[in-house]
């Protein structure tokens, strides 16, 4: 049983989310992720205009009059969720925690596919796989989803997105969309998204909050990493630390940017303190305009 304060959560999450899908990204969605191309559907004779060279030439020297082979396009999709369930997500130095956004976003994309008939599945991960939902179809699928988004408890505490990219490849034999929802606080995934990047269309959605990118002057102050449960005292008041703090956060985001824009890899920044659906309306929309 639920308690009320989730169920709540997630009835509030369905109601936003369904609201932006329905006035603002189902349409973009259809058009920016295509199917995995021509399907066959049915052999009929010949008409005035059809392609000869769809002509089945076995069915039409059987019957004696000419056939075509028919194709339509295959529009059904595998989306894939993968949810950064770590430690460093329960943090938020404004309204909503990374976490609650992430299953916020998570939600967003999955009732996009279904509108559009797809298929949606999740891996939670932390250091560890968490838990693996198979793709399905449907309402009420994407809630469950949603819920273990939510409420899983999950055992680990650090981060690994290798670990989680290679149970992707595992589990997942065909193309399909993939998600990656993180603050990408970990090292030395670079190769396994390069391997996953490959096998699947991979957009990575990175969540960061403003308080991660610099420190503010508040004078001496004790920092736990989430993660690791590491204390150390800082003191915010020299202008030196904050500085090179700063330095060092926009040097590791413009390595991986380079590396996204290099492997010609999607990635959406998200502000932990701003409204996160106009960035993934932005990436729809640049996305559609360069597949025209």
């Amino acid at each position: 049983m639920l308690p009320k304060e989730v169920i709540r959560k997630i009835r509030r999450i369905q109601i936003t989310t369904s609201r932006l899908v329905n006035e603002s990204l189902a349409g973009e969605y259809h058009s920016v992720f295509k199917g995995r191309g021509m399907e066959f559907d049915e052999v009929r004779e010949y008409q005035h205009g059809d392609d000869i060279r769809t002509i089945d030439w076995n069915v039409t020297s059987r019957t004696g009059h000419p056939h075509v082979k028919r194709f339509v396009e295959e529009r059904e999709l595998t989306v894939m969720l993968l949810v950064d369930a770590s430690a460093s997500g329960l943090f938020g130095s404004s309204e909503k925690m990374k976490s609650e956004i992430a299953a916020e976003i998570s939600a967003l994309l999955a009732f996009s596919a279904i509108k559009n008939h797809d298929r949606v599945g999740a891996i939670l991960f932390t250091d560890r796989v968490e838990k693996f939902i198979p793709p399905r179809r449907g309402s009420t699928h994407v809630l469950r989803v949603i819920r273990e988004i939510l409420y899983h408890q999950p055992a680990g505490r650090a981060t690994s997105i290798q670990t989680a990219l290679e149970h992707l490849n595992l589990v997942v034999r065909k193309r399909a969309v993939v998600f990656l929802i993180s603050d990408l606080l970990d090292q030395g995934f670079e190769q396994a998204l390069k391997v996953a990047n490959r096998r699947h269309d991979v957009v990575i959605v990175q969540m960061l909050d403003p308080r991660e990118q610099e420190l503010p002057d508040v004078g001496i102050v004790q920092l736990r990493d989430a993660e690791t449960g590491e204390v150390i005292e800082v003191d915010t008041s020299v202008k030196r630390l904050r500085e090179t703090y700063r330095r060092n956060w926009l040097r590791d985001r413009e390595r991986l940017s380079k590396f996204f824009q290099a492997n010609r890899m999607d990635h959406v920044l998200i502000d932990a303190a701003r409204p996160y659906d106009l960035p993934l309306i932005c990436f729809f929309e640049e996305r559609a305009r360069r597949l025209r």
